[in-house]
């Protein structure tokens, strides 16, 4: 299945939307499908070519494969099946009725699931026994099966468990070599452990009673440790079981009166802290008296322990000189708040850790230089250049007492301006007189401060006015043809009413014709009576 989907050997979640409940595996007889699912992808063209030839797979079936190949599932299903979609290492969130919550879910559910670390491994030989035990970031020791488990971790956060696995006794004949995989739930990491017991070890034969490497011989050195006497304990037997009691090491491994043993880094044993190594790194481990002590807890600036500019100490930055702060941040040097013109943050803030903080809320920008709501620097002399150079804008006596500063340089064209090579605290401005032509000048700031040194160039460049007679002629024949454009559709009209107008006429002449009521023509009659004598 990783293989037809594409993923990668990383944590791998699957979304599984759906308003319907789940088939269970037996269902597949109802159609006449007996065989049992083999737990195969059968993936062709992106179709399951298997439906009518397998049965469903079970529950247990689909956790184990889940389980196998590093898959979590976030089930977003509506309310009325969220209790069927129930499994191991997975999340269900309620999908609302238009599904407008599936991203919500799916960001919940992916808190969930990380936020939480449970171990398992894999089946252990006849007779072998294992157990867990947790160090969680509440630094509280757990076993039994919430050993196996640490919740509310977030990203940074060191969690460590301590596995022992337990072999069966030798009285039996020898057990071959076996493997066992120890991994958390859902992630790809795993330690695989070995077991192979040893019965018996030809070291022993060479076993030294009364060693005096065992606390001037209150142990018996064999296989390089030494077995205690009854009555002493600790790696070298140095202590006396009935005075160091529970109640006396307690006393000893406190700091402070903490009620954590060793600061949680360390077992107290004989009333003395022996400490624990770094899970993440074990070439480090904890020290100190209580074990209060590490040197890869420190302040992280960049994603670097004491930002790479000092060395840890005991969880403490020693930074390297030319540097401060908790995680050795802040350069004590000002070289990168340096504006243009040599002056730090240019002389409108000031410089806290390389970095300029602007007490002008109008500037802004690295070293204080940006103001987008101020006038140019153009624009703040032009009144002055137009008044010195063209007597334009100011009147001559405001001239005289506001641009005294001005060291003016005039030049005759624009073009001479345009071969000064470009230069730091140089501008090249353009602005418009009080006629509206251009004027050209460069502008840089003196030495002195408040004093500005302007070329400008007297040559301008003002628009042409309006070519008088091109806008007459456009004008006039713009109404000859207005009035022609509106003669010819008054005629046209005009035409399409008449013709209207004779059109009825001619019907109604047509209607009075037909209808006129014509004389009727009586013929006489003439009656003849003739007497039968007369016949």
């Amino acid at each position: 299945m990783v293989e037809q989907i594409g993923w990668r050997n990383v944590t791998r979640l699957l979304v599984f939307s759906t308003d319907a409940g789940l088939h269970f595996a037996g269902d597949g007889k109802l159609g006449g499908i007996v065989l049992p699912n083999d737990g195969k992808c059968h993936l062709h063209d992106n179709v399951y070519s298997r439906g009518n030839s397998q049965d469903y797979p079970s529950v247990a079936h689909i956790a184990e494969k889940l389980r196998e190949k590093n898959v979590q599932i976030i089930f977003a299903v509506t309310e009325d099946v969220t209790h069927l979609h129930v499994l191991p290492k997975c999340a269900v969130g309620t999908l609302s009725n238009n599904s407008h919550n599936i991203l919500q879910i799916i960001v919940e559910a992916y808190n969930a699931l990380t936020s939480e670390v449970v171990m398992e491994n894999s089946k252990l030989p006849p007779g072998f026994h294992i157990s867990y035990v947790s160090h969680c970031k509440d630094h509280k020791l757990r076993d039994g099966e919430q050993g196996r488990r640490c919740s509310d971790i977030s990203i940074g956060d060191e969690v460590s468990f301590n596995v022992s696995i337990t072999a069966p006794p030798c009285a039996t004949s020898s057990h071959r070599p076996s493997r066992v995989i120890i991994k958390p739930q859902g992630y790809s990491e795993e330690v695989e452990v070995l077991l192979s017991p040893i019965c018996g070890c030809s070291c022993q034969k060479d076993k030294v009673p009364h060693s005096p490497s065992c606390s001037h011989g209150n142990g018996t050195l064999e296989c390089g440790a030494c077995r205690c006497k009854e009555g002493r304990v600790g790696t070298f037997c140095e202590c006396n079981q009935v005075e160091s009691g529970e109640a006396v090491d307690s006393y000893l491994c406190h700091r402070d009166n903490a009620s954590e043993q060793c600061s949680g880094h360390g077992q107290c044993v004989c009333g003395k802290c022996v400490c624990d190594k770094s899970s993440k790194k074990p070439n480090q481990a904890y020290y100190g008296q209580y074990c209060e002590c590490s040197d890869f807890n420190c302040d992280q600036y960049q994603g670097l322990q004491c930002g790479g500019q000092g060395r840890c100490v005991c969880g403490v930055c020693e930074c390297l000189p030319g540097f401060s702060g908790r995680a050795c941040e802040c350069p004590l040097s000002v070289e990168s708040c340096l504006s243009h013109d040599g002056q730090v943050c240019a002389g409108r803030g000031v410089c806290h850790c390389g970095t300029c903080i602007c007490q002008d809320p109008r500037y802004q920008g690295p070293t204080c230089d940006l103001c987008p709501s101020c006038p140019s620097v153009c624009t703040v002399h032009r009144e002055c250049i137009l008044c010195r150079a063209f007597s334009q804008s100011l009147n001559p006596k405001e001239c005289e007492t506001r641009c005294a500063h001005l060291n003016l340089t005039v030049v005759g064209q624009a073009a001479l301006l345009a071969l000064v090579p470009p230069s730091a605290g140089l501008h090249r401005c353009m602005e418009l007189d009080t006629e509206g032509c251009r004027v050209h000048f460069l502008l840089r700031a003196g030495q002195k401060e408040g004093s500005v040194h302007i070329h400008v160039a007297l040559e301008r460049e003002c628009p042409s006015g309006p070519n008088v007679v091109l806008i007459t002629a456009v004008a006039s024949a713009s109404v000859v043809v207005l009035g022609v454009a509106f003669l010819l559709l008054w005629k046209l009209l005009t035409s399409i009413h008449d013709r209207r107008e004779f059109a009825r006429f001619q019907r109604e002449l047509e209607k009075r014709r037909w209808n006129r009521v014509r004389p009727v023509q009586t013929i006489p009659s003439v009656s003849v009576c003739q007497s039968e004598s007369k016949q």
